[in-house]
Parts: structure tokens; sequence; C-alpha cells
């Protein structure tokens, strides 16, 4: 049975707005145009296949819904589980359901710490026991594993180069039927480079993305290839869970903030006067108000409505999904004066420009000259700026959760991850497979966002048109 939360309303609601915006872009020359010069970016082209691999997985985590767990014997009828999963879940549901009893290093075959085991004899001594899942299909794990590993590797990565090859392949027939050019022709155009858009960088980045992921997908049945944590929950199965959580910090605060931003900034430079000294007053007021203080008191807050109303939550997921939409609007309520600022200075700017002023001289709204002539002129900011706090967002999650005013507990994400990698740093010997595996992924994001959002800065920046 389907389940929408309200995140992922908000994200079917952000996926309808991108989807009119790239119509709208489309029919304007002035927004065509430079997201042509971030279409024949090589950067862009690789950093939007790396970029797209996470929203995918974002996506099908998204999809929400109460499992059947049978038919009632007297009415017939589907009976649903209490609990709620996503498709990510079903997907990967080996990972999630192999659990073992606490700590395992990566690739590892028996526990991290010695426990006392019972010997067939019925002695008992100090040793590390097997796991139950990782490398089981091993009868002498010390000999077979890493030929067991280097197989499974090898074996990912021809499924990887066969998955890539079908997909290049139909992407050249594509590029061929559409130029109506000898398919040949545009192999060897695609292969060169000499395209208009760089499909070829887009194919190397998306060549290497589908040998990892068939590579560590075939391991991950076998092994716990990023080890477990302190109860025993594969590391990798949390770390792409927590894909959904940075893109929901990264995305939806920025539909909260954007609203205000574009309306109060323009208004506050076009219409000048008390209009200007209230919006202004009110984010200087904003501004000074510790962001950290404002998010703590409203997180707490929240908890205390949480605890009173325990009756109005199904469930642990919609509690959390709750405090996670809660964060955003908080996020995106102190993140959007920055950006009311620079609109603010612009507008002031197009105001006097001469056909602004012609406009109306002639008698034209206010609104119409806004809609017009304002609004398009500052797209460019607004996109910048969207582009640019992606990332920042996306690390501000993990410092949130890291002292404990983040996500609920309950979620997974990379400020989880790396709250709790505090104490298990301090072991001895000491637990870093889940650090390393929350910064390698948050890593990865942050830089292909900061690379595609310096392309689209470029191209929209109005200062280096002429240098390009």
């Amino acid at each position: 049975m389907p389940v929408i939360l309200w995140t992922d309303a908000l994200i079917y609601l952000l996926l309808v707005l991108a989807a009119g915006f790239g119509v709208y872009a489309s029919r304007h020359a002035h927004l065509r145009a430079p997201w042509g010069r971030v279409a024949r970016s090589r950067v862009a082209a690789a950093a939007a296949v790396v970029l797209g691999s996470y929203v995918v997985i974002g996506l099908f985590d998204t999809v929400h819904f109460h499992p059947a767990e049978g038919r009632n014997g007297s009415s017939g009828q589907t009976v649903y589980g209490p609990e709620i999963r996503s498709l990510l879940d079903v997907w990967l549901a080996p990972l999630r359901e192999h659990q073992e009893k606490t700590y395992s290093a990566p690739f590892a075959t028996h526990l991290y710490s010695k426990e006392s085991v019972e010997l067939p004899t019925g002695r008992v001594i100090r040793d590390y026991p097997r796991l139950r899942y990782g490398g089981r299909h091993l009868d002498d794990p010390e000999a077979q594993e890493l030929p067991d590993v280097l197989g499974t590797a090898l074996l990912g990565l021809l499924e990887g180069l066969v998955c890539w090859a079908l997909l290049s392949a139909l992407l050249v027939w594509a590029l061929a039927r559409r130029a109506r050019q000898d398919l040949q022709q545009a192999l060897r155009a695609t292969a060169r480079g000499e395209t208009a858009i760089p499909w070829r960088a887009g194919l190397i980045t998306l060549a290497l993305l589908l040998v990892l992921a068939f590579v560590a997908g075939d391991l991950a049945v076998k092994y716990h290839i990023l080890g477990t944590d302190k109860v025993g929950n594969d590391v990798f199965y949390q770390t792409l869970k927590s894909i959904r959580t940075g893109l929901v910090i990264g995305t939806l605060t920025t539909l909260v903030m954007l609203p205000a931003a574009i309306l109060l900034g323009i208004m506050a430079g076009y219409f000048r006067g008390w209009a200007d000294d209230a919006i202004q007053y009110l984010y200087t007021t904003l501004n000074s108000i510790p962001a950290v203080l404002l998010i703590a008191a409203a997180i707490l807050m929240l908890q205390v409505y949480m605890s009173n109303h325990e009756g109005d939550f199904n469930s642990l997921v919609q509690r959390a999904d709750l405090r996670l939409l809660f964060l955003c609007i908080i996020l995106g309520v102190t993140s959007w004066t920055s950006l009311c600022r620079l609109l603010r200075g612009e507008s002031l700017k197009l105001r006097e420009v001469d056909y602004v002023q012609a406009a109306i001289a002639l008698g034209v709204s206010h609104r119409r000259v806004i809609a017009r002539h304002i609004l398009p002129n500052v797209l460019h900011i607004v996109l910048i700026t969207v582009v640019l706090d992606f990332s920042g967002l996306v690390l501000a999650e993990a410092v949130l959760s890291y002292i404990n005013i983040g996500v609920d507990p309950t979620m997974n994400s990379w400020g989880n991850m790396i709250n709790s990698a505090r104490l298990e740093l301090a072991r001895e010997p000491p637990v870093w497979w889940s650090l390393a595996a929350a910064f390698l992924f948050m890593f990865a994001l942050v830089l292909f966002a900061n690379l595609f959002a310096d392309v689209v800065r470029d191209a929209f920046d109005p200062h280096l048109k002429g240098s390009q």
C-alpha cells in the first residue's frame, strides 16, 4: 500500500517545478543559451553523471509503501504490515537483512572483537567468532577469501562493462538517428569527442560508475564491503540510505528559501521607500540571531510536541520524516537572507535602466514590470546561489547531526554516522570505517556538486560572457 510522507510530496513537487522550469528555459533565449554552454562543458557532463546517480538512488528511496504480509483467511483481503519500506529497501534487501552481532571490519569474515567461543570438545576459548553472513560461503576464509574477492570483482567488472557497452550503443544509435548520419560516423565522432555535447566525457564517467556499482553490488552480497556498526548493521547499506537525507536537505531547503528571498528581495529593490526599510529590518534582525541557537530551539520545540502527541504518528519513520521536514524549514528560514540581499541590490540597479523607466512612464503595472523585466534579469543570480548553496546545506546536515540537533537519530544520514563515529574512534582498536564511508560518499557529492556549480556560475554570470 503506497505511503506518501511529507518530504516525498515536496520532492514530487520539486520535480514538477524543475520540469516546468526546463520547459520555460527551453523557450527563452536568455536562459537557453547559458544552459547550452553548461551542456557543452566536459566537466559539467562528468559531474552530471555522478550527481544523476545520487538522484536516482534518492528517488528510489522516496517511493514508500507498507509491504504486504499475506491475505486474511476469512475475508481474502491483503494484510499490510505496519512498517514503512521504500523501493531502495527492497532493492537492498540482502544488505538490510544480513545483520551481524556487532562490529566487523570491511571484507572481514570474523567479528572485530574477541568473544568466548565453545569448541566442539567443550573447551571455551577467547577467539574471533565467524560472521553469520560475511564470507559464510567460504570453508577456509584464510585461503579462499582473496581469490573469491578477486573473482567476484572481475565478474562485476565484466558485468559493468557489458551494461556500459549496451547503454553506449543505444546512445550512439539515438545520436545517429537524430543527426541522420551513418552509425559508424556517429560512433567515430563520439569516440573522438567531436560532438557538440561532450558525450565522451559523460560515457567515460558512466563506465567508471557502472564498474564500481557492479563490483560493489556483487561483493556486497557476499561480504560487508564497508563493515558493520555496533549492532551489526551493514555500513554500505546505511551509506546508500543516507543519500536521500543529504539530497532532501540540499533541495527542499532551497524550495523553502526561494519564494521569500525572491519576493522580498525584488520588492525591496523595486519599491524602495518604506518597503525597503521594513524588509532590510526583517533580514537584519534575523541575521543577528545565531542560526545554530534558532535551529536548536526549533528542534527542541518539535521534540516536545511529538512527545506530547505520540498518537499522531503511526511509525518511527513518520516521526523522523517530520523532523527532517522541520529541519529543512528552519534551514530555509535562516538561509534566505543572503540571496534576498543580492536580489535587492540587483533590483535597485535594474529599476533605473531605461527600458524599465520607459515601461513605468507608459503606465505598465508594477506586477508586469517585475514579471517581464526584473525577474528574468535576476534569474542568473538565483541559479548561481542555488547551486552553490547546495553543497553547503549538505555539509550543514552533517554538522547539525554531529551536535545532536540535526535529523532524527533513527534516520540514516551521514551526520548521524559521523556522530556515532566519535565513540567508535575511541575504541581500542578503533572502528574507522563508518566515518570513512560517510566521508567518502559526502565528499563525492559535494565535490561534483561544486564542479557543476562552477560551470553554471561561469555560464550565467554576465561579466564572464564576453570572455567565453
